[in-house]
């Protein structure tokens, strides 16, 4: 077996973030400038500056969100291939590897994950992470009826990692679950029921769990939402803060529309001693994990746990050699409360942990640049672990809806052995084993709301999706009738275990609860 000294060993030497308040949108950076000024930053922050650009083997650009969903689809026109219009504006000459992964919020650690392997194995010997959304420009210049010209073909083709199947079957499409604002609600109602709790209770604690991370987001420069919003703030309706999916209030939704970048710098210690990259600037990876739940939502066992978080954080911690207690930062995944509560769940820590939750403030106050949050949560978990030499941050990551889970540890210490990890293909056999409910496409007959949602508009409740079961146990997606009096009783009665009957037409199923 190899010893650390005899294989090439990775670190992160470099991290760089922007967020952008430029009102005018003429005069605000585009996307991939606002991504090229984040990798400037990341290379200044080594220590090595410009001189890294020419010796990078590998350029990843995180997937834009307009290229990601139909939600947020640039009308500026589009990058052909964004990674290599990212290593022109970098002078990354050397560059052969040119990767522009598939979409999902765990894409960051993934490829942090990926890199160090390449790196260890000798594949590579440098490499850049690096992302970047300008929606809120975006919105300004739709809303403001200004032109703006993000269009670029930089020409060539660029590597595609990771899996290009959508987070929604076709039929949750049909039923109108296609989004993350659809999805988390429907989670978030059955962590209530798992915990035994009222529809108040439960809202009450969601604000004081978010409390948390608007408070570390108010001490954050780079925070777009720093007002340090109280829990009863968070957690109570009203007109700035409305229901977005029932019981999500506007504040508990991860903020998108949002401009900001964030970079990382990946290389081999040879590579750093060769650029007189000071050591007290490299951080290691001591431990990381990949898994996935069942793709589909309504192919999960259940919608208060996840399977693929908590083998997730037992080969995270099992490679570092270490428990949950001997870490001393953590940044948990929090585009919404669900995500936060499954993850303290799995990996066994108290949602109210003196240690804190988050090192950023989190998707809904320190900004949810789409694909791109986690690489902002691993440059400050960075600037954590380097003020204070030795100590551990943990970073989990989290793509689709719960789907896709990844985790890594970081500290300066130096890992006692060669960075191997479990191939994920161990542990993800388990998961994939244990099946949910036998799903029926078309359902007909009595049957019990298993968990739900209404979404809002503008005007208010529009409609709601909910999962539910048949008599004989098997799970069905439906609406209900869009009435308004309904839709506003599911959300001040617990419709959690409401029984009613299912019928469909056209390939939609609609219940009606008696």
């Amino acid at each position: 077996m190899k010893t650390i000294h005899e294989t090439p060993i990775p670190v992160l030497v470099g991290a760089g973030q922007v967020t952008q308040r430029e009102e005018d949108p003429l005069k605000a950076l585009s996307p991939m400038d606002l991504t090229a000024a984040a990798a400037r930053k990341a290379a200044n922050d080594s220590g090595a500056g410009e001189k890294i650009f020419p010796i990078l083997d590998s350029v990843v650009q995180i997937r834009s969100f307009s290229d990601t969903s139909w939600r947020f689809r640039c009308p500026f026109g589009e990058y052909v291939n964004p990674p290599k219009s990212l290593a022109n504006r970098l002078g990354a000459v050397n560059a052969k590897r040119l990767i522009y992964p598939q979409p999902g919020g765990n894409t960051p650690q993934w490829c942090v994950n990926r890199l160090f392997e390449m790196i260890s194995r000798g594949e590579i010997g440098a490499a850049l992470i690096s992302g970047g959304e300008a929606l809120s420009t975006q919105k300004a210049a739709q809303r403001a009826g200004t032109q703006l010209d993000w269009s670029e073909d930089s020409g060539g083709t660029f590597e595609e990692w990771g899996s290009a199947r959508q987070g929604w079957s076709e039929m949750e499409e049909r039923h109108r679950l296609m989004s993350a604002i659809s999805a988390y609600p429907m989670v978030e109602n059955a962590i209530r029921g798992h915990k035994g709790r009222t529809i108040e209770e439960h809202i009450a604690c969601m604000g004081r769990l978010f409390e948390g991370f608007a408070r570390v987001a108010a001490s954050n420069q780079l925070a777009d939402r720093p007002a340090g919003y109280s829990a009863e703030e968070i957690a109570t309706v009203n007109e700035k803060n409305p229901f977005i999916g029932f019981p999500y209030t506007k504040l508990m939704n991860a903020n998108v529309f949002i401009d900001q970048s964030a970079a990382l710098v990946l290389m081999s210690t040879t590579r750093a001693k060769e650029l007189g990259i000071p050591k007290d600037k490299w951080v290691y990876l001591h431990g990381c994990g990949d898994a996935n739940d069942h793709w589909y939502l309504s192919e999960r066992i259940n919608y208060h746990s996840s399977p693929a978080m908590r083998a997730v954080a037992g080969v995270t911690t099992k490679m570092a050699g270490m428990t949950m207690n001997e870490i001393d930062f953590f940044d948990i995944y929090s585009c919404f409360p669900s995500a936060v509560q499954i993850a303290c769940a799995e990996m066994e820590i108290d949602e109210e942990d003196p240690r804190g939750l988050t090192v950023t403030g989190g998707l809904p106050y320190f900004g949810g640049p789409g694909n791109n949050y986690v690489t902002h949560s691993i440059a400050e978990m960075m600037n954590r672990v380097r003020a204070k030499p030795g100590t551990y941050g943990l970073v989990t990551a989290n793509g689709w809806y719960l789907t896709k889970q990844s985790a890594g540890i970081y500290s300066t210490a130096i890992p006692e052995q060669p960075f191997t990890p479990v191939d994920p293909v161990t542990y993800q056999s388990k998961i994939d084993g244990n099946k949910g409910p036998e799903i029926v496409e078309h359902a007909e007959g009595k049957a019990v709301i298993e968990t739900y949602t209404v979404l809002h508009d503008r005007k208010g409740p529009s409609y709601s999706i909910l999962f539910g079961r048949l008599n004989d146990d098997r799970r069905f997606i439906a609406n209900t009738p869009p009435d308004k009096d309904l839709l506003q009783e599911m959300e001040s009665t617990d419709f959690l275990g409401r029984s009613g009957h299912v019928s469909t037409k056209d390939g939609i199923n609609t219940f009606m609860p008696n």
